[in-house]
């Protein structure tokens, strides 16, 4: 915890001097009990962003190559995302497959909060993609309440193609929590998709983004 703590309260001065975010509906975040944060993804960073300005302690995914990267670079990169409760997952592995959304279960019964980008992947194109149903199985799942979260900019700190961070003003708006009837996994593909697009739809409000009709594909996937 006392690492935890050191590590964003660094990164949060970094980000507050650099960049003056505003921030939002922190007042919307539960005090205690698990719960699920669901952004919009448009930069490499946000992950680390929501983790570090969230009041709560929140795990997301991350590439396994953070870990395991070798040299001063990868103890430190290894150190920060154990820190911030990031949990590794292997290239290739898709995040929002029910294998991979299972190992966050634990996380929430523990009572703590778990990240997923229901787009499963960035866009490149500023549009809001159609949610993936990972995040209304996980909701219907657990009952853990869901915040909406709009990231408004971050895609200029780090442009895609990019290896150099850029500090520019964003703005990250926390929505009120939506909440869903727990059902376990005893629940039909019609209302995973219900509750996955009032998840997109809560987004979508906070951000003002284009929607998109279709789903969002990774980079590689394109070709």
């Amino acid at each position: 915890m006392a690492l935890y703590d050191a590590a964003r309260g660094t990164a949060r001065g970094v980000i507050a001097m650099a960049c003056r975010p505003t921030i939002t509906g922190l007042e919307n975040v539960p005090k205690d009990g698990p719960f699920i944060v669901a952004p919009n993804h448009l930069s490499f960073l946000d992950s680390v962003l929501v983790q570090t300005l969230m009041p709560r302690k929140v795990a997301f995914f991350a590439k396994a190559e953070y870990f395991t990267t070798k040299g001063i670079k990868g103890k430190f990169m290894k150190s920060f995302f154990e820190a911030v409760g990031s949990i590794p997952v292997e290239r290739g592995e898709q995040a929002a497959s029910v294998a991979a959304l299972k190992s966050l279960l634990d996380i929430l019964a523990a009572g703590d909060g778990v990240g997923i980008y229901p787009e499963g992947t960035r866009s490149r194109d500023g549009k809001l993609y159609r949610g993936r149903t990972g995040v209304g199985w996980l909701a219907l799942t657990t009952g853990a309440p869901v915040l909406p979260v709009g990231l408004i900019g971050t895609e200029k700190l780090q442009p895609a193609g990019s290896n150099m961070i850029r500090p520019q003003h964003f703005s990250m708006l926390i929505g009120k929590p939506l909440q869903f009837e727990k059902t376990g996994t005893d629940h039909s593909l019609p209302a995973r998709r219900a509750a996955t697009d009032a998840i997109m739809d809560a987004i979508a409000e906070l951000t003002g983004q284009e929607r998109a009709d279709g789903y969002n594909k990774s980079k590689s996937a394109e070709g």
